[in-house]
């Protein structure tokens, strides 16, 4: 009996010493050789963490590679593929100018890529291959892409194949200027340029122009379209097209072969200028979200909607606008005919209303609708002349001298003082008050940057529409 209790004795030991091993190997205890790692969430669970296999998956065979052919040497760019019969979306200044454009899928098969269109002012293009069941890239929403999200950008940096980096999103509706300073065919469209990107630390660098940017579930988000770089390369800071905004604009492609924006007609302060203007009304930034008015086209949507002169938009269709660059690309998604539900407020009163958006006019001009000295009383400015001796001075052949600036004016607006010479309107040398008037009414409702001098002898730009 003795004897059998000690060899039970024996066995429960063993088993005891075996089931502490057991779990001492399904939860070590963290040494200094066995560094704890927390992924996905605060208390440390795998299960949680960031995956970007299988987005990678659906998306790479889906991007592909773009190369054109001009006059001025060539282009290297990316595509994605939204549809299965052969339709890529690519970005314009990826095919600008191309006499000829290949594209070639990951699986390196080539084929002739055909231009079914182009627009300048959002920077987007479609292009057309004869191929049938290809991979697609789903599309998303980039309403509902949130800042700090994990995104993953695909395309062909550097000369390099199928590449795929990884950030997040960093900020949305970013305006930085890059489309009306890249594209002059803005102004013969009549259009203004819409910028409101997502902003990623995803890597791109030249090569990525037209790929894709997805979310975690291989949805597209956006068309990769530009970095924000001293030195060309990737600096932290990358920029996409919201694929809500390029829904429109392909699909316009699709069914017209060109661009048919709805048009509001309104005026407002360039984003650059936006904080500033705000300021000058007495109104302190980030008091109000919204879109200050500071003019109503005459016969427009927004006339016949009721609103005036110092409205602030607040709402598009229910939704909160925060810029002018979002307001601008919520209206640019649709078309003339379409009805969008404003929210606006007046007199510190919140009203709505609806308008319906017309088509742009493009037979006729500016001047037929708006006389010079209407212009200039816009502009709240007059101008003289640069003395030939200070063009000497300066070292300019050309250039105006801005001798009053009305405050409620677009100059006065934009911060423009007395004293500031102009040198170039949209990239033509300003000699003269007549190459003024020339110049913005050849613009019209685009975008319009001028580079002047400062009175303290300091280089500057200034951007500012007349409409959109």
């Amino acid at each position: 009996m003795k004897r059998s209790a000690i060899l039970f004795l024996f066995v429960l030991t063993w088993v005891i010493i075996g089931i502490g091993f057991y779990f001492l190997n399904r939860n070590p205890s963290p040494t200094t050789d066995t560094p704890v790692v927390r992924v996905g969430s605060v208390s440390g669970d795998l299960s949680n963490h960031v995956d970007f296999v299988n987005a990678a998956q659906l998306v790479t065979p889906a991007v592909v590679h773009i190369k054109t052919r001009s006059s001025n040497g060539g282009g290297l760019g990316s595509g994605v593929i939204i549809a299965e019969n052969g339709y890529i979306a690519t970005n314009n200044h990826v095919i600008e100018n191309a006499e000829s454009i290949t594209v070639i899928l990951p699986d390196r098969r080539e084929f002739v890529g055909e231009l079914v269109g182009r627009d300048p002012n959002t920077d987007l293009a479609l292009l057309k291959i004869k191929a049938t069941k290809l991979p697609v890239v789903k599309l998303g929403n980039s309403d509902e892409v949130l800042v700090g999200e994990w995104v993953l950008a695909v395309g062909y940096p550097l000369t390099l194949s199928t590449t795929a980096t990884a950030g997040i999103v960093s900020a949305k509706g970013r305006n930085i200027g890059i489309i009306e300073t890249s594209q002059q065919q803005a102004s013969q469209q009549g259009s203004s340029a819409i910028e409101s990107f997502i902003q990623t630390d995803a890597a791109i660098n030249p090569g990525n122009s037209g790929g894709a940017l997805v979310n975690t579930r291989g949805e597209l988000i956006g068309i990769n379209a530009a970095i924000a770089s001293m030195t060309g390369s990737y600096a932290g800071y990358a920029f996409a097209i919201p694929v809500n905004l390029a829904k429109k604009i392909l699909d316009d492609f699709k069914q017209f072969g060109e661009v048919r924006r709805g048009l509001l007609g309104v005026s407002f302060p360039s984003p650059t200028t936006e904080d500033q203007f705000l300021k000058q009304q007495g109104i302190k930034p980030g008091t109000v979200n919204g879109v200050f008015i500071t003019d109503i086209q005459p016969g427009s949507a927004a006339a016949e909607a009721g609103l005036k002169a110092g409205d602030i938009i607040q709402k598009i269709d229910g939704q909160q606008i925060f810029s002018s660059s979002e307001f601008s690309e919520r209206i640019a998604r649709h078309r003339p005919g379409d009805e969008v539900k404003l929210s606006y407020l007046r007199d510190g009163k919140e009203r709505n209303t609806s308008a319906k958006l017309k088509r742009e006019d493009r037979s006729r001009d500016l001047a037929s609708r708006q006389s010079v000295s209407e212009m200039y009383e816009k502009l709240g400015a007059r101008f003289t002349p640069l003395p030939s001796a200070l063009k000497q001075q300066l070292g300019v052949n050309a250039g105006v001298v801005v001798t009053e600036v009305a405050r409620n004016g677009v100059f006065g607006q934009i911060g423009i003082p007395p004293g500031t010479i102009i040198v170039y309107i949209n990239g033509t040398e300003i000699s003269s008050p007549k190459d003024i008037e020339t110049a913005l009414l050849e613009a019209g409702r685009s975008r319009i940057q001028i580079l002047a001098i400062a009175p303290d002898g300091s280089k500057v730009a200034f951007n500012f529409s007349f409409g959109a």
